[in-house]
């Protein structure tokens, strides 16, 4: 039997919780308590055993799991996919490559929190013989293991900028069908402790191929990674006063717990109809010099 409500709530949604590389399905526990609070049920998706698997494979997991968990609720409508990194490039790749052309895949809407679309700048630089090798030691214990080697990682291989399944996700493009959310986070104050590897700032790939630092990033991902035509985008915080407060909140590390996030995700599953900041129609970066001056978009 198809329903397509849950709960006693016809708005309530399924949310399905996909989180990053490296990372593990406990990132959402800070926005699993609200979601519960507003009788949305969720979804966590674990794909943590397959480190040592491609983007393709995941995402197929992930199409495999979501059937399965409409199988075991009877659910047959609509779902939101809530995202977080790399997470959301599996996701995208599920919905915009292996189902692109069959649609067949209910989804509402996707939110993706600080996501590598157009490719991770920071993968690349990994690969870089020259920085390669002192980025990775910055960030060993902190984003990577110690003795991290990019050339064994799948995952890291295939979103280096210019990779086929970069290129399979931009030839494939955003589906039409479904509502995209990008929430992201900048260093608007040139806080340090906004993440101290790299003293505040976040590695971009130049439009010239040069590597430059730009506060318009959360660390890890520069805006114009993510990028994406025709999605939504959130640049937090909204008070850049809270990177005084708690800056660490605002790196990618920190964002999927962020309550500002958090916040953020439940307005738009409560209310599917709540509006971006904006949409953008260029891609979103800026020096190093002008970022932190610029205020927030409201």
């Amino acid at each position: 039997m198809r329903h397509d409500t849950i709960s006693g709530h016809p708005k309530r949604c399924p949310a399905v919780l996909v989180h990053g590389w490296r990372s593990h399905p406990g990132i959402w526990n800070r926005l699993t308590p609200g979601l519960l609070s507003a009788a949305v049920p969720f979804w966590n998706f674990d794909h943590t055993a397959m480190q040592d698997a491609g983007t393709e494979a995941i995402a197929t997991a992930l199409q495999d799991y979501i059937h399965v968990k409409r199988r075991e609720t009877g659910y047959g409508g609509p779902v939101d996919i809530i995202c977080h990194s790399m997470g959301t490039c599996i996701a995208r790749y599920l919905i915009e490559v292996l189902d692109g052309d069959a649609q067949e895949e209910d989804i509402r809407f996707l939110v993706g929190i600080g996501p590598p679309n157009n490719g991770s700048a920071m993968a690349e630089l990994f690969n870089d013989p020259d920085m390669g090798p002192d980025v990775i030691q910055s960030l060993a214990g902190v984003f990577v293991p110690q003795d991290y080697d990019p050339a064994d990682d799948v995952i890291v291989q295939e979103f280096r900028p210019g990779s086929r399944t970069v290129a399979a996700l931009q030839a494939a493009g955003i589906r039409e069908d479904i509502a995209y959310r990008i929430i992201l986070a900048a260093n608007f104050t040139a806080t340090p402790a906004f993440f101290p590897a790299f003293d505040g700032r976040t590695w971009e790939l130049a439009p010239d191929g040069e590597w430059r630092t730009t506060y318009a990033g959360d660390g890890i991902v520069p805006h114009s990674d993510s990028y994406l035509p025709g999605a939504g985008f959130d640049i937090l915080p909204e008070d850049p006063g809270n990177l005084a407060r708690n800056p660490e909140d605002y790196c990618h590390i920190g964002l999927a717990r962020n309550p500002e996030v958090v916040a953020r995700v439940m307005e738009y599953i409560v209310n599917p109809d709540a509006r971006p900041a904006r949409i953008s129609p260029e891609p979103l970066s800026a020096s190093a010099e002008t970022f932190a001056q610029t205020p927030p978009r409201r």
